[in-house]
């Protein structure tokens, strides 16, 4: 009685032993495709930080400028735009590899759906990111700086600040631009339907420009500049999550089908 519970115990082992090696693998396969991209741009290193800040040397006052308050600032700055550029590039591996390990636990319609979902959301995700640094930066930099001016006050920013700014809006503004893929998920999962959506339409509006008044700086213009895309956004989700899934309300004929 033992021998056969024992062996489909060190079995079970085995399946889980293997599934860590492949974890691993993948792990180690995604971390050296960031690696071998970071080395190849590390020499542009600088230049990468150049076409950063660009945005806001454009709109800089003339005595404006960027200063390093930290001793290596000016070498691990730019170091670290260089790693989120690479990981930006090599993202598709990564997420090749996250897809090719829990590729054989999906069911087949489920595998049809993981496509097309994540080469979205990475090209929606990249078209946040360009608004932002396209749109967004240079509009709030040329506002700041056209407020600053009466004040009479050199306008100065540190790079690390700088970088830290540019990492929140850049992950703000690229989760904004995912909102319609995450309205078509929850309605194609039946957690909402196109109707319960349309009515929390107020909820979201509100919700909006309280993100944005928590993420942006603090002034009317610049939420507005995050809101406003968070609303359009949204109402584009009911739209895609209409012609593509429907409005997630099941009919009568159905429930009784259901029922039955």
């Amino acid at each position: 009685m033992s021998d056969p519970q024992q062996k489909l115990e060190e079995g079970s082992e085995e399946t889980f032993i293997s599934h860590l090696v492949e974890l691993r693998d993948r792990i180690i396969r995604a971390g050296l495709a960031v690696i071998v991209v970071f080395i190849g741009l590390v020499y542009w290193a600088p230049d990468i930080f150049r076409l950063l800040a660009r945005p806001l040397m454009q709109n800089l006052p003339r005595d404006g400028k960027m200063i390093v308050t930290d001793v290596t600032g000016s070498f691990f700055v730019p170091m670290k735009v260089t790693m989120l550029v690479a990981f930006v590039i090599a993202l598709p591996v990564v997420l090749y590899q996250i897809w090719a390990f829990v590729a054989p636990g999906l069911y087949q319609h489920e595998k049809k759906l993981v496509v097309p979902l994540v080469a979205s959301s990475y090209t929606l995700f990249l078209c946040g990111m360009a608004f932002a640094y396209f749109v967004v930066f240079p509009t709030i930099f040329r506002v700041m700086a056209h407020y600053n001016a009466p004040l009479g006050a050199e306008m100065t920013t540190d790079i690390d600040n700088y970088l830290s700014f540019v990492l929140t809006m850049f992950i703000a503004f690229g989760v904004t631009f995912e909102v319609p893929i995450i309205v078509v998920l929850l309605v194609r999962m039946g957690v909402v339907t196109v109707k319960k959506l349309k009515q929390v339409r107020p909820y979201v509006i509100v919700g909006a420009f309280i993100v944005a008044a928590v993420v942006t700086p603090p002034d009317v213009f610049s939420q507005l500049i995050l809101a406003l895309p968070l609303i359009v956004l949204y109402e584009l989700g009911i739209i895609a999550a209409r012609i593509f899934v429907g409005t997630g309300e099941k009919k009568p004929a159905d429930e009784s089908q259901a029922a039955s």
